[in-house]
């Protein structure tokens, strides 16, 4: 690389050689002038060396160069090994002398050599068939960059593995890499987007958490970013590939370049064969260690590159709607964002993916929440006009205008503030003239809840309001359709006042805590659940129960049913003549909460010490069931437990908790095997896995199914343990 010394400083600093300085100035304020294309950071200008510029980079005048200027307005959204591109390009050009030349540097540019040709997405485009010729060119151009010493290569980052041949290692460093460079610098912006999407924070971390073991192989220098716009094809054809835009270069296991490369190129499908055979081929000519456990290995990079790609996609479609915002972008943006979440589904395990619908929703929303709404998208907020439901008035506390603030607030969430439950999600925001947050609550996309809920969640928690019974529960104050007819509520928010994540009682209740939960289960029992189902709590309870259980099992997807036969699980007829034997006493009905697990509960420093949230699973029945129900769901020490049922049998007469010592029993064991098969559908189908409850739940699968089992009265059978194996992974 050719160095004169010739500084300049465009943003302030003294020069030494005034001529010279001057003259690049000139050239780069004319090259800033003409047509550029843009990169990940930079906008690159071809222009002719003028000829007092000429001399200083060792050329001659009227030459082509590309000057290469820093985007001041990039995204955060690639993996960046080194940042001295200009000192790869010297490593490079020892072993690909046609490859771009660094000619001169500075901080506020870069002036490269530019390479004569065409890229190859001018004449063969994204999603066509690359010629076979081509495919073995690029399959040569690969295997030549193994070539490339590391000893010429820039000094690696701290936290590079160690042993250069380890692949996993690498792989991980990949993900953290991308987790530390592209999520986190844009989670504060973008967090609350992705989050209401269904990204979780851990996501990539996460996924490479879950790569088995990978077989070892050498380590090299990697372009990392090879598609058909850094492919040139030369005039002369000699060579006839030539890979430009190094920035992105790395040093790690070969494999990854190769699955970057299908990705990025846009291969079709049926071509993906053909080029990985050409790069093996190439590869055993030149380092074969490169191709160990190629079939196996392939697709853990594959993955790797198709989940990473969600975050630059979300935010370029978001980006790009900021900038021109239309009805036809809007549509376009949702099919790109629809499409990047669709590839990254499986690899980052993202189930209940929001349909198209949905994710303009969300799109609108975070749109809405910008800046400027009231210029140029004015049609946007108008779209933003919400429309009550009748069942629930306008609160005189909160307006229609709150109800539309807190709206236009929710797409500015950030991620912190946005929580994920298992049918809802729910984005803390602060509303102008409310001292408090309120909550905004929409239901999940495409969840389908093994267990149907049986009240409207407004209407219970409409009742207790107007019971005046001493019940820690959020208020509605408002229920409706917002844009797209998507329908939502929002309620007071008991968390923080500052609206951070509340603290639930995920390791169990402590004693105060566990005082205010009985107090306010038996403070329902005084509650009118006539008002909100006049025919709730006729017949028997524990029989509904076992009926609305065994339609749930007769309901499960074919695959859930296949497995729960093979661990020794009935199936619906025989649950149902299996939990008939049981027999509960009759107590006067009340109405439940009917799903008390920690995440439902809001630890509270005052004498009711939790309030109670989440009454999607409400239900009118034995007021015995919900305490049963929480001991299930929740860590609860013996002596809390001791302290609970002493407390709550002390404060209901006769009538509510007459025998339930003897029932007490009946309803753990219903509890045990629904959760058999719920946390075994949940394996199966991969859905909620993110919600905390639920990923604790499916941990502890192996026990689950032996207390069931047992409480059965069945064996386990010998074949269950594959099977079993093969759930819990």
């Amino acid at each position: 690389m050719l160095e004169p010394l010739v500084p300049l400083y465009l943003d302030g600093g003294r020069a030494t050689d005034v001529p010279a300085d001057a003259a690049l100035r000139t050239f780069l304020e004319a090259a800033e002038s003409s047509t550029a294309y843009s990169g990940y950071h930079n906008r690159n200008h071809v222009v002719p060396l003028p000829e007092d510029v000429a001399p200083l980079v060792g050329l001659a005048a009227g030459t082509e160069v590309t000057v290469r200027v820093p985007r001041r307005d990039a995204l955060s959204v690639v993996i960046r090994t080194w940042r001295d591109e200009a000192a790869v390009l010297d490593a490079v050009h020892k072993v690909l002398p046609h490859a771009p030349e660094c000619l001169l540097k500075r901080p506020a540019f870069a002036i490269h050599s530019y390479v004569q040709g065409v890229p190859l997405s001018t004449i063969c485009g994204n999603g066509k068939p690359v010629d076979t010729l081509i495919v073995k060119a690029l399959a040569e151009l690969l295997a030549r960059m193994t070539s490339v010493r590391r000893s010429a290569l820039p000094p690696l980052p701290a936290g590079w593995p160690a042993h250069h041949t380890d692949s996993l290692g690498f792989l991980k460093t990949l993900a953290r890499c991308a987790d530390q460079q592209i999520r986190q610098p844009n989670w504060t912006a973008f967090g609350g987007l992705f989050t209401a999407l269904g990204i979780p924070e851990r996501a990539l971390l996460d996924f490479a958490d879950r790569v088995p073991a990978m077989a070892r192989r050498p380590y090299s220098l990697l372009h990392a970013d090879l598609h058909r716009d850094n492919l040139i094809v030369s005039f002369d054809g000699e060579p006839p590939l030539i890979c430009v835009d190094w920035e992105l270069a790395t040093f790690g296991d070969p494999l990854h370049d190769l699955a970057t490369h299908l990705v990025r190129m846009q291969y079709p499908l049926e071509q993906w064969e053909e080029v990985i055979k050409a790069w093996a081929e190439a590869m055993l000519r030149v380092r074969p260690a490169a191709v160990n456990g190629l079939q196996r290995d392939l697709r853990h990079y594959v993955d790797f590159e198709r989940a990473q790609s969600v975050y630059p996609d979300v935010m370029r479609a978001v980006r790009s709607l900021e900038e021109s915002l239309t009805r036809k972008n809007l549509d376009e943006a949702t099919a790109e964002v629809h499409r990047a979440l669709t590839v990254a589904a499986e690899p980052l395990r993202l189930r209940n993916a929001p349909t198209a619908k949905e994710i303009e929703g969300v799109l609108v929303r975070w749109l809405a929440s910008r800046d400027g709404t009231s210029g140029q998208w004015s049609w946007l907020v108008k779209a933003f006009d919400w429309k009550p439901d009748p069942r629930v008035p306008e609160h005189p506390g909160f307006p229609a205008v709150s109800v539309r603030d807190s709206l236009l607030a929710e797409g500015a969430a950030p991620a912190d503030q946005v929580f994920m439950g298992t049918a809802h999600l729910n984005t803390v925001v602060r509303v102008p003239g409310r001292a408090m947050p309120v909550v905004v609550r929409r239901k999940r996309p495409n969840v389908q809840r093994r267990e149907p809920s049986h009240l409207s969640e407004h209407a219970v928690l409409r009742a207790i309001q107007e019971s005046g019974v001493d019940v820690a529960a959020p208020r509605v104050l408002a229920l409706g359709e917002s844009y797209a007819r998507d329908s939502f509520a929002v309620h007071t928010y008991v968390g923080a006042q500052d609206g951070k994540a509340p603290r639930h009682p995920v390791n169990g209740l402590r004693p105060h805590e566990a005082d205010g939960l009985v107090d306010q289960l038996c403070a329902l029992v005084d509650v009118d659940f006539k008002s909100i189902d006049p025919a709730a709590g006729a017949g028997g309870f524990y029989e509904w129960l076992t009926e609305q259980l065994a339609g749930l099992v007769r309901d499960l997807p074919n695959e859930s049913l296949t497995l729960a036969r093979t661990l020794g699980l009935p199936d619906h007829g025989r649950l149902r003549q299996l939990l008939s034997r049981n027999r509960v006493g009759r107590r006067s009905p009340a109405l439940l909460h009917g799903d008390l697990n920690p995440w439902n509960l809001v630890c509270r420093d005052d004498r009711l010490g939790v309030t109670i949230i989440d009454w999607e699973m409400a239900l009118v029945g034995d007021p015995l069931y919900d305490l049963v129900r929480h001991m299930h769901l929740t860590p609860t020490r013996p002596e809390i437990k001791e302290r609970m049922v002493r407390r709550w049998e002390r404060q209901l007469g006769a009538v509510h908790t007459k025998d339930w010592q003897r029932d007490w029993g009946v309803y753990r064991r219903i509890e045990i095997v629904r959760s058999a098969y719920i946390d075994l559908d949940r394996l199966v189908t991969r859905a909620s896995l993110d919600v905390p409850n639920v990923s604790r739940a499916v941990n502890s699968y192996a026990d689950t199914l032996a207390a069931a089992t047992a409480a059965l009265g069945l064996p386990l059978p010998a074949t269950a343990n594959p099977y079993l194996a093969l759930a819990l992974a």
